[in-house]
This record gives C-alpha cells, sequence and structure tokens, in this order.
C-alpha cells in the first residue's frame, strides 16, 4: 500500500511553474492530487499543467494580489469538486544589493512577494480548509534564515519571519484540523542558481552537491501526507549545511 498517495485530494502550488515549485506539482500529481499550478509566469505554468494532463490546471496568481488569490482558491473548489486540501507556499524572488545601495522598492517588493505571499495564502485558503475540517499548509523558509548571507537582506528578512508565520499559524489553526510546516531548502538546482559555481558553492557540505527540486518537493510530500502528528516544525532539504559545514560559504561576498 501506497501510504503517500493523495487520491481525491487538491492542492495549490503558488510558483509552481518551475524549479522546485515544478517538482511540487509533479509529486503531488504523480501520487494521486488534482493542482493548481499557480503563477505569474504563463506560458511556463500553461505548458507545465499541459505535461501533467487532467490532473492539473494553470491559474495565474500574483501571490502579493488577494484578488488572485481569492479567484485562485475558487478554481481549486471548482477543479476539485469542493475540496481544498493542500497549500505550498513556493513562490519567492531574490535581489541581491548592499544595504546602503538597495532601492526601497526593492525591500518592498521582496518582502511582498516572499513574506505577505505567504500570508495571503494562507488567510486565502483557511475558511474552505475550517469547512472541511482538515488541510496541510506547507511554508517556503530557507537556510538563509539560519545562516544569513550578505547582500540579502530582505530575502533572509522574509525567510527569518516565515518561520515565526508558519508557528503562529500552526497553534491558531489546529484546533481546524489544519496543520502548518515550513520546509528549508539549501543550495537548490533551479533557476535562482543559474550561473553559480556547484562544487565552490557546495562542495563543503556534507552532501556536496546541489540538491534536486524533486528532493525537496518528497520532503513536501511526508509533511501533507504521512506527518499526522507534525506541525509547526521546520524541516532542512541542505545537505547537512545546518549542522555546521561550509558555513563560509554562505557568505555571499566572499
Amino acid at each position: 500500500m501506497n501510504t503517500f498517495r493523495l487520491d481525491g485530494k487538491t492542492a495549490i502550488v503558488s510558483g509552481g511553474a518551475r524549479g522546485i515549485g515544478a517538482a511540487h506539482c509533479r509529486v503531488l500529481v504523480e501520487n494521486g492530487a488534482r493542482v493548481i499550478v499557480a503563477d505569474v509566469l504563463h506560458e511556463d505554468g500553461e505548458a507545465l499543467a499541459a505535461a501533467l494532463g487532467d490532473q492539473a490546471l494553470f491559474v495565474p496568481l500574483d501571490v502579493t494580489d488577494r484578488d488572485q488569490w481569492g479567484a485562485c482558491v475558487q478554481a481549486a473548489l471548482d477543479f476539485g469538486h469542493g475540496t481544498l486540501d493542500i497549500l505550498v507556499n513556493n513562490a519567492g524572488i531574490n535581489v541581491p544589493a548592499a544595504l546602503e545601495e538597495m532601492r526601497p522598492e526593492i525591500w518592498d517588493r521582496v518582502l511582498n512577494v516572499n513574506l505577505t505571499g505567504h500570508f495571503n495564502g494562507i488567510q486565502a485558503v483557511v475558511t474552505a480548509m475550517r469547512r472541511q475540517g482538515s488541510g496541510s499548509i506547507v511554508n517556503t523558509s530557507s537556510i538563509t534564515a539560519v545562516v544569513p548571507p550578505t547582500l540579502l537582506a530582505p530575502y533572509v528578512a522574509a525567510k527569518m519571519a516565515i518561520v515565526g508565520l508558519t508557528q503562529i499559524a500552526a497553534l491558531e489553526l489546529g484546533k481546524y484540523g489544519i496543520r502548518v510546516n515550513a520546509l528549508q531548502p539549501g543550495y537548490t538546482d533551479t533557476p535562482m542558481m543559474a550561473g553559480g559555481d556547484e562544487s565552490a558553492i557546495a562542495g563543503g557540505l556534507p552532501i556536496p552537491r546541489y540538491g534536486k527540486p524533486e528532493e525537496v518537493a518528497d520532503m513536501m510530500l511526508y509533511l501533507v501526507t504521512r506527518a499526522s502528528y507534525t506541525t509547526g516544525s521546520v524541516l532542512p532539504v541542505d545537505g547537512g549545511a545546518v549542522a555546521g559545514a561550509g558555513f563560509a560559504l554562505l557568505d555571499s561576498s566572499n
């Protein structure tokens, strides 16, 4: 018996068009879920949904827009025949800059997407999940929340805050049967890491390579299926980075 099956379940994945988000969508569909691929990247999102077949639907979503979140949730309920079981808050951006040179609009934009976007998603799904008495929300933090590098102030601030948001949401929503956890990916082979030297960046880790998006998605799958007594937790998927190895490599000024 495959205890990771999600037949009859419906999921939303924000930032689902590529990278880790696309891996989340694939593993959810592979295990029987109906999935909303939600993203601002229309072409990539539509292509992924088409490749995944009848179990997937692309819905345009700017996570900073609460009206679009409402439309996305309604699309999920329609697609899932009235159920909404899983939210994977995955959308995020990164704009490196030194604090003294950072334009205020960059600070605002990164926090709005990476942090407020998570808040908007949680608020948007709560009513449906409360009504059915169950749900699983998976947020996306980062190893930078543990070991902050330079030049990423708004990104790091958001990823640290997501840990607190996850814990508060778990405390407040557990009584409704809603579990809330967070993933803490490390260096992962995604477009955000394009152009980096993998051996220099990850060579000092206990697992000396970039992670694969599918490895992050597998941890998400565990959280939304088998981890029935887990809430308010942050699970690293980082090749051992938070154990202490290779921390000097995290300083992006080097």
